[in-house]
């Protein structure tokens, strides 16, 4: 494994910052290198994300936005050591480095958090702060995740780093509304979620950072189309149903769905699945799927940018990044929001995306084959409703999210001093 070697001192004068750094070098944690002029200082930027796709790809989508403006920026991204980034971040080409993590458990009032969690939490900060040291960046930015809250507390401990918190959600948890308090810039979503925080001075409206792939996507939908199904004859006329399960799964969409596609598929032949049951979940949904010519069953989608562009609806959960992709991919959809993720997110997110995009949404309790199908049918089968859901969800969408929160992160920094 290679030694990740960080910036040397930085000669004086050359940024107003006034702490020097630790001299004692990190234990590596990837096989990426950093290396830094010694003469010329460049733009550092640390992320805080991991545990979920919702708040990984967000902060890869900024790194690649800040990559095109000033190639020369050094990132650090810090997660946890078995959470996705830790495989996500540096095969899209970023450092990184672990930290122990801190989880707030449910309910409140619980045995971990009240005896656990602050030796946790303690650990993680401890740690975070001598990374901060060590690679000194200019900025560190928090997208969420249990990794997020002792970085970015870390960082405000240090003094001397910028901070700016990324909200996807349209209402904010209990971390990003403490670090709020700390946060020099919080970058919002919605703007109903302004209201939600104590310093509304501080917060921008900047959308959601999508996919860079999303964004660029030039593949015609017969394209996409043929790529999932290359035996089939693509006409023009078929409808593709592009189902989400999340990057881990979700055990009561793929059950309502087994129980209903096959009557589907049989009973329309221009009808196509592309279904991602989650890593977790595909083994178990696969020995309850029969074969079909139209079903692509599969555990995660590594092409998202052609998934998008074949489907005509989508049936997903409701968690932010999903929601703001869907809007910037101007597509139809099918919210079923999680009754277990913290502090009803999802329904909340859900019930914003049914106000702005025209979503259907159908609540866990109410999911079964027969609602899931009904849903489905609404949509593909009136050329009407699709066109209005998806002139909706396009004039909801904020399709230029990362090069705004790029600009605010850029602004920040030059109020250290350093010049772009």
């Amino acid at each position: 494994m290679a030694t990740i070697v960080y910036p040397p001192l930085i000669p004086p004068n050359t940024r107003l910052r006034s702490r020097r750094p630790f001299s004692r070098q990190l234990p590596p944690r990837c096989n990426t290198t950093i290396t830094a002029s010694a003469t010329t200082e460049n733009l550092r930027v640390v992320f805080a994300a991991g545990g979920t796709g919702g708040h990984i790809y967000p902060a890869l989508a900024i790194a690649d936005e800040l990559k095109i403006s000033n190639p020369k920026t050094q990132f650090l991204f810090v997660g946890t050591p078995n959470g996705m980034e830790a495989t996500a971040v540096p095969a899209a080409g970023y450092p990184f480095t672990a930290v122990p993590t801190a989880p707030l458990a449910r309910p409140l009032i619980s045995f971990q958090n009240l005896f656990l969690l602050p030796y946790l939490l303690t650990k993680s900060t401890v740690k975070s702060y001598k990374i901060i040291r060590e690679f000194d960046p200019h900025i560190v930015i928090g997208t969420g995740g249990f990794v997020s809250f002792p970085t970015c507390l870390a960082a405000a401990i240090s003094g001397g780093v910028k901070l700016l918190i990324q909200e996807q959600n349209s209402v904010p948890g209990i971390a990003n509304l403490v670090l709020s308090v700390f946060a020099d810039r919080i970058c919002v979503a919605f703007n109903s979620t302004v209201e939600c925080f104590w310093q509304r001075y501080k917060c921008v409206v900047c959308g959601n950072p999508v996919r860079f792939s999303l964004t660029k996507q030039t593949r015609t939908k017969s394209d996409a189309r043929r790529h999932f199904f290359p035996n089939a004859a693509v006409i023009g006329k078929e409808k593709v149903v592009l189902v989400l399960g999340g990057s881990l799964g979700a055990n009561t969409i793929n059950i309502a769905l087994s129980n209903v596609y096959c009557s589907m598929l049989d009973e329309n032949e221009d009808l196509f699945v592309v279904w991602q049951t989650g890593t977790k979940a595909f083994h178990e949904t696969e020995s309850r799927v029969r074969y079909h010519p139209r079903l692509l069953l599969s555990p995660f989608l590594h092409d998202m940018d052609l998934a998008y562009a074949a489907a005509d609806v989508i049936v997903s959960r409701a968690g932010a990044m999903t929601c703001s992709e869907v809007l910037a991919m101007g597509k139809p959809c099918i919210l079923i929001p999680s009754p277990n993720v913290a502090e009803g997110h999802q329904f909340k997110n859900a019930s914003l995306m049914a106000d702005v995009a025209g979503s259907r949404v159908i609540l866990e309790d109410e999911l079964n084959s027969v609602t899931l199908r009904n849903a489905i049918q609404e949509i593909v089968g009136n050329e009407k409703v699709m066109a209005e859901m998806r002139e909706r969800a396009m004039q909801a969408a904020k399709p230029n999210a990362s090069a705004r929160i790029a600009e605010h992160i850029l602004s920040l920094t030059r109020e250290l001093g350093f010049k772009h």
